[in-house]
Order: C-alpha cells, then structure tokens, then sequence
C-alpha cells in the first residue's frame, strides 16, 4: 500500500478511546502550508483503514491552500430499540492527505430536503422537520416534529420566555407576561453526508401583545446514525435593565404518550451519577403486591406484562393509584437541587428528593418512544430548571429552563447609582481608589449574549437507565479529537509556542510553576462558587488577602474580563500539553468571554467591557476584550459555528473609534481632538493588536479582501512610520483603510503588548512578508528591556511607561531567537526571573489552607497571584521556553 503523502495524528482529548460513539464528533485540524488544495484530497483512517469522514475548509493559507479543516465522524454501534447502543471498537484515528483508496459512505448518511415551507433532515435513524416562515404565515417553533421508526417522540419544540416590569422591594410578585419564539429565517450551513447544521433565527414574541425582544440564534447538529440533536442556543440581552427583568427563559417541546400511566416513565439526573427515576403511576410500595416481575419491569423501565396477569387486588384499583402528572427539578444555586412533583395543577406539590449539583437532564417516555433534554453545564449556570408537566395525559410538555421561573428576577441594572462621578475628573480620582472606569450610561447590559448547549435524545423506547447515564455524562464531558500536541506545533499555527520539555532541572521547575497555576485556577473555581448565568466561565482579577476573598465586590478588581488574556495564557498551555481539563476550562472562558463580555448589537456592537463587578459595568468599552485572538484557537480546535459568527461579527469593528474613543478620559489632545473617519486615532498596542487578529482570522476564514487589505496596508504603514509601533497611536482613515505615515512621536504603554499583540504579530511575519514590518516589531522588542542609554541612542530619550517587565521578557526572548543574540536571551531570562515592578515568582508560589470561622467554607489561597500575574508569567514563561529555552541548564 502507498503511504499517504500526509498523515495528521488524532488523540482523543481524554487519552482514552471511547467503546462507543452515539454522538458522532466533530473536531478541527490544522494542515502544513502547501500541503492540501481542496479538502476532497482528505480521507479519515482508523487503525489503517478508511472510514467515513466529512470535511470542510475552516481558514486557508495565503497561497490558497488548506491551513485548517474541519471533521466529522458519525455515530458508531447500533442504536438498539430501547436506545442502547452496542458497543463497538472505536479505535484510534488520524487524517490523511492522498490515500491511494475512495472514502466509504455511511450506512446511515444525512439527507437534507428543502421545500418552499419546510426543512427535513433525516439521519437514518431520527427525522426532524423544520418550518419555514412564509410570505403570508409564521413559524413558532424551532422544530415541527421529530420521528423515528414513523413515530412522533416529539413536536412542536420552542423556545419560550417570561418577564415582568418591576421588582418588588417586599419580595412580592409582580404579573409576568408570557413569549414564545417566533422564526425570522431557517438557513442549512451544511448537509452531509457525516454532518448537517440548520441554522434558526428568531426573537421572541408576546402570546398576548406585540412586543418582540430576545433575538437568538440556534443551531440543530445532526450527525449520521445517531438519535440526538446537538442544540446551540445563543440569546442576545436586548432589554431595558429598568424595566425588563427576566423570570424565565428556556426550550419546551410536546411529548405524545401512548402507553398506560403505569408504563410512563420520568427521569432527572441527579448529582454524581444519581437518578430520580419513577413512574407516573407507581407500582411499588403498595399495600398490594401486582407481582414481583411487575415491579422489576416497571423498575427497568420496560413494558409491564398485561394486567390480566397481574395480582387482581391491584389491576382492579389502578384507577385508585395517584398519577403523578407533573414533576419540577430546580437548580438555583450552585450547591442545592430540589424535585418535586403533583398529580395536577391545582393540586399540592410534595418534596420528592434533594441533592447538590444535578447534572441538567430530564426525560419523559413509554415503551413507545420518549424525549430526552440535557444541558451542559446546567448546574454551573444557574439559576436552571426542568419542568414535565401532563405526564398523565395523552401530551405531556418538557421543559429545560435555562433561566428559572423559580428564581429572582434577573436584575441587569447598574449595581451603584453613579458617586457622583459626573465629569471624567471625578471619574480618574475613583480610578485611583476602586480601580473602577465608571461613565453615566455605559453599564448597560443591552447588547450582551449567552449560549448553552443542550441535546435532545429520540429515544425509541424508555432507556436503561444505565444507557441514561451514559448520555448524561457525554452531554457534561462531550468526546473530542484533537491534533497532538506534536503536530499542531510541527505544523507552525499561533505563533511561538513548543510542546513540554522537562529535560533540564530549570526547565522542569518553571514547567511545574505553570503547572500549579493552572491547578490554582481550576480549584479555585470550585472552590470560590464562580458560577452563574452570567458569571460562569470568567474568573477573579484579583485577591484581597485580608478578607481571604476575592475582590468580588470592589471595583474593577472583581470579574476578570480577558484582562491580560488569561484566555491565551489557558489555550497555549492546552496547545503544549494536551491536558482536557485545561481545554475545558478554556472552553467556559471562551464562550463566557465572547458572548457576555462582548456586545452583539446596539451601540458598542463589536467592542467589549472591561474588568468589573459587572461583566458590562465598565465604560471602557474596548477591543482589546472583544478581540479574535481570544476565541480563534478554539473555533479551528472544534469547528464550532456559534464561534465562528463571533469572529465575523468583528469585520467591521473599526467603525467603533467614530463614536467610542477608547482613550477619551486620559487623552493629552482632548482638547483638539475629534474623531474623523479620515483621521482617527487608533493605538498601535492594544487597539491595532485586535484589529490585525480580526482581520487576520475573516481574511483567512473567508477570503475577504478588504480584510486581507486593511491588514497588510496597516502592517506596511507601520512599518513606514518613522518609529514604528513606537509612535504608540496612529491616524486612520476609516474609508481606505490605511494610517497616516508621517506622524512622528514616541510613546510607550505597558499595556500594548499584553492584549494579544505580541502572538498576533508572531504570527503575521511568519505567514506573510511585509516590507518594514518585521523590522518595526524587532526594534519595539528590543528596546522596550532596554537600558536608557540604548534607548536614547535609538530614538533620542528614554522610554516611559514601562512596567510588567517579567511579561515583557518575551519580546526581548523574540529578538533575541530572531537574531540568534545570546546576550538577548540572557536579559530575558533575567527580567523573567525577577526584575521590576509586579513580579511574581515561581518560588513564591505557595497555597494557604484557611479554615472556618475566617470563610464560609474552606479555601485555598496564594496570595501573590492575581488574574493577571498568572496569564502574564504563564504566557512569558511559555514563550520564553520555545524561543530561548536553550540557554536553560
């Protein structure tokens, strides 16, 4: 057999193959430049043989060549009547380029119909029809029906909302005003054979009203062979804080029931791997006995034999057995669940079980057939709920709240009424105090998104509930396949970063301090309850030893909000290691990070919010958090589309410096200056850094050329102005999409590099040749460690502004492996390892166990570590390795 002429090596990200595969995977993979032209040269291989695969182009390399594709598997074992699957060899994979033989087709491919009204997709084993919004009449729900086998498991499956105008002060109710979906468009991004997406928008409608609020965008995944839908749900915040405070917020579907009440079956996952799993109509624990394989069926959750064969004391009274037609499972904290349920409305409830974190799956069956909901991260992002109601009747409704009925309203206002920080002055002095950039108006939540994942299983019949928890464990911990380590460094994607090396002492030490920063942060999540509807994915800026607490409550110390790029310092520690609970929690921080933090419309569309007790409280509304470099790694990782509109939402994020000047309160020219589309003021730092990611990641993802031109008419621009990137901000002409060259000025931030522009521009010189730029970078680099009279040998004065000198060690590490200076390397590793302000130390590094009555419950701390000291030494120290790490001994 012919060798393929490229093999990309595949690793499940847990580092054990899965025995079954009911969910398919979808994955992305980076390709050498010049390797592939069309992704129809790609095969997927399994132990040495072909199996089915899709592919797509994800992003391309300047030559027109594939830099990253994405993959799909479908389903693997048979989906037996009773939604079991056979276990099957899943075996090892890896992509390959030139097989010598055709691709096979799947047993079971996806088929995608469209009509003029609807959309079916069939994977072989489910059928889901859509419906689209005509002319002439509406659509509500997201999905029609869901069939399997000719049976209905479910129909009309929406979304559905509640709200209400005011919070009571005495804790009283107020009306609540009921919405339901209403569909804008139906769109198919893609239709197998492996893989299809149907892509839904809509906002939600009021049943008694015309208001319409709440846009959201979901996407359905179905992939070959399997009896799930993969659910993204994004919903875009568009209320009024004064006046709109939401009280529910979630996805309901029908359920048609057939069997008898005692052959129905309810079931909630609990916390670790426990289930409330229960009849409607129970026939255990009676003061009659139906027959001990009458109770072991309805236990198993199989049809019961016919009654006639039943204890006669029993099968004659069922009439006289409560149903128990509705059943509620609530998650308002982190910590509790409680479930109950009644025979009907009207009726009282009773306590049915409690627990801690329920793992956010609930399912309502008979032999028949029955629907299944799970919601990743359910209990992390409480307040959640799930509702089965008429479980007794011929149509019961299920319900997955991702925001409870059962909470407080959701309160969006402004947590303080302002200060009285009315003039930029007052607001510089509380700066000096709280750290907090507070402007009358700018903490408006209006413009912010969440997304949740869920998936709906067609089950053909009531599942075991060993089958059950299986599926409750992949919707919480999905299986991924990843490039290795070793490839995606090999194939030279994000710049300069090299797999772990622990080959010398010195290497082996800094390696561990990386370590027990990254053990720190999953802990303290934990440990520190950093969950939420809003809050969940985001970590603490910084710490307040004295209180042993996060400053939670102060400022611009509480939420993190990509300050420093902990998101980079989590993705390129995952690049080099592999590790899953790494990516995982680089995960969270992305979605969080890119949808809450970020405003998707309205007038900071594009930009995003920094550091705040609030995710939105802060008026610095910037691009430096908004940026691409932050959400990038993990679109071409997992091909994840809701991520991918993240990144095109930002094409035209430049137009954002007409009317939000990210530097207004401390700018030296606020006098004169006015933004003007062919004159405004962009800095070369963090403001220019978010720009080139964005274009860098639409032109490569897209082709788009005005993105490609603004980035290479930028980076020669810079290269042409007389100090380079020293000249710290330049003047932009919107229109053409070039800066002024002949402005001549120094100035110097501590923060310009540490937003993602150091990575960005390590990528750009080696992906493409710009006259000027490489050299403007170098000169950035090497001056900004350097010593005062260097720098006044170079540009006529020292340098101010400088600070975070141990991140900084990096740009001296870059000169240095550039030019093969040994002395360069040397002051790197110096200032890495303690000079200057803001240092931390590995040494340093060191917990503290505090105990009750200090805290609420026992907790760890490290009280030299903040947010941005750790992403900061993280990303130096991981730099610092790849480009200098052989001057370590």
């Amino acid at each position: 057999m012919t060798a393929p002429a490229l093999v990309v090596p595949l690793r499940w990200l847990d580092d054990v193959a899965p025995k079954t595969l009911p969910s398919g995977v979808t994955w992305g993979a980076p390709l050498p430049r010049g390797s592939v032209g069309s992704v129809s040269e790609l095969r997927l291989r399994r132990d040495g043989e072909n199996v089915p695969g899709q592919f797509w182009p994800l992003a391309t390399w300047p030559d027109g060549s594939v830099k990253w594709t994405g993959a799909a598997l479908g389903a693997m074992g048979d989906v037996g009547a009773a939604g079991d699957v056979g276990s099957g060899d899943v075996g090892e994979y890896e992509i390959v380029a030139d097989a010598p033989s055709a691709a096979p087709a799947h047993d079971r491919p996806v088929r995608v119909h469209r009509a003029a009204d609807l959309v079916v997709v069939d994977n072989g084993v489910i059928t889901v029809e859509i419906g689209v919004p005509q002319q002439d009449r509406s659509v509500e729900g997201l999905i029609r029906t869901i069939t399997r086998d000719g049976v209905v498991i479910a129909e009309d499956v929406r979304l559905v909302s509640l709200r209400q105008d005011e919070i009571a002060e005495d804790g009283g109710g107020a009306p609540r005003e009921h919405f339901r979906s209403l569909i804008s468009l139906v769109d198919v991004e893609q239709e197998g054979p492996i893989r299809a997406v149907v892509r839904i928008e809509g906002t939600h409608r009021a049943e008694s009203g015309e208001r319409e609020w709440l846009p959201f965008v979901v996407r359905l995944v179905l992939v070959a062979g399997s009896e799930e839908i993969r659910v993204v749900h994004t919903v875009i915040w568009d209320g009024d804080g004064e006046v709109d405070f939401l009280t529910g917020l979630g996805l309901r579907a029908g359920v048609p029931l057939r069997a008898p009440l005692h052959d129905r079956h309810v079931r909630f996952a609990g916390a670790d791997g426990g289930f409330f799993s229960e009849a409607v109509r129970g026939l255990t624990g009676l003061r009659r006995d139906p027959g001990a394989e009458v109770r072991a069926a309805q236990i198993r959750g199989v049809a019961t034999p016919p009654t006639a064969g039943w204890n006669p004391e029993v099968s004659e009274r069922l009439d006289l057995i409560p149903a128990w037609s509705d059943a509620t499972l609530t998650q308002l904290s982190a910590d509790g669940f409680g479930i109950r349920k009644r025979t009907a409305p009207g009726h009282a409830w009773i306590s049915a079980g409690a627990g801690t974190r329920a793992e956010g799956f609930v399912s309502v069956s008979d032999p028949g057939g029955g629907l299944g909901v799970g919601v990743r991260g359910f209990w992390q992002s409480h307040p959640g709920q799930l509702d089965i109601r008429g479980a007794a009747s011929d149509r019961a409704e299920v319900t997955a709240w991702l925001y409870a009925p059962e909470a407080q309203p959701m309160d969006v206002r402004f947590y303080h009424d302002g200060l009285g920080q009315d003039d930029f002055a007052t607001q510089l002095e509380a700066l000096e105090i709280t750290y907090e950039d507070y402007e009358p108006g700018f903490g408006e939540a209006q413009g912010i998104a969440r997304t949740h994942e869920l998936t709906l299983f067609a089950y053909a019949a009531t599942p075991s509930i060993e089958r059950v928890a299986e599926d409750v464990a992949r919707v919480q911990t999905p299986r991924l396949l990843q490039p290795t380590p070793a490839h995606l460094n090999a194939v030279g994607v994000f710049g300069d970063w090299a797999p772990i090396d622990r080959s010398t002492p010195l290497r082996g030490e800094i390696e561990d301090s990386i370590d027990f920063l990254l053990d720190f942060y999953l802990g303290q999540i934990g440990q520190r309850s950093w969950y939420g509807f809003w809050d969940y994915g985001d970590v603490m800026h910084a710490y307040d030893p004295d209180r042993h607490v996060w400053r939670y409550d102060v400022g611009g110390y509480a939420w993190d909000n990509s300050e420093l790029s902990p998101d980079l310092w989590l993705w390129y520690s995952y690049l080099r290691s592999g590790r899953a609970d790494v990516f995982r929690l680089a995960e969270t921080m992305t979605r969080h990070t890119g949808e809450v933090d970020v405003y998707h419309l309205g007038r900071w569309k594009g930009l995003g919010s920094r550091h705040n007790v609030q995710h939105w409280g802060c008026s610095a509304k910037q691009l430096r958090i908004s940026s691409p470099i932050y959400r990038r790694i993990f679109h071409y990782l997992t091909a994840d589309e809701r991520v991918g509109d993240l990144l095109t939402e930002l094409r035209d994020s430049d137009q954002r410096f007409l009317d939000t000047d990210p530097t207004r309160k401390v700018r030296s020219d606020a006098a004169t200056y006015r933004p003007d589309r062919s004159a405004l003021a962009v800095g070369l730092g963090t403001d220019w850094g978010a720009l080139a990611a964005t274009w860098l990641t639409d032109w490569e993802r897209t082709g788009d050329e005005r993105s490609r031109d603004r980035l290479l008419g930028t980076m020669a621009d810079i290269g042409a102005l007389p100090h380079g990137f020293l000249t710290g901000e330049a003047l932009y002409d919107l229109d053409s999409g070039r800066f002024d060259t002949t402005r001549e000025r120094i100035s110097v931030s501590h923060l310009s590099a540490v937003f993602g522009l150091v990575e960005v521009c390590s990528e750009l010189i080696d992906l493409v040749d710009v006259p000027g730029f490489r050299k403007a970078w170098l000169e950035y680099c090497r001056l900004y460690l350097a010593t005062p009279e260097e720098q006044v040998a170079a540009v006529g004065a020292p340098l101010t502004g400088i600070h975070l000198e141990q991140a900084h060690s990096r740009l001296t590490a870059y000169v240095a492996a550039s030019t093969g200076d040994a002395d360069l390397a040397d002051l790197a590793w110096q200032a890495f390892e303690g000079v200057g302000e803001w240092l931390v130390h590995r040494r340093d590094f060191t917990l503290n166990r505090v105990e009750a009555p200090y805290v609420l419950n026992p907790v760890d701390e490290a009280p030299s570590v903040s947010t941005n000291d750790a992403a900061q030494y993280g990303l130096a120290a991981i730099q610092n390795l790849a480009l200098i790490g052989d001057r370590l001994r």
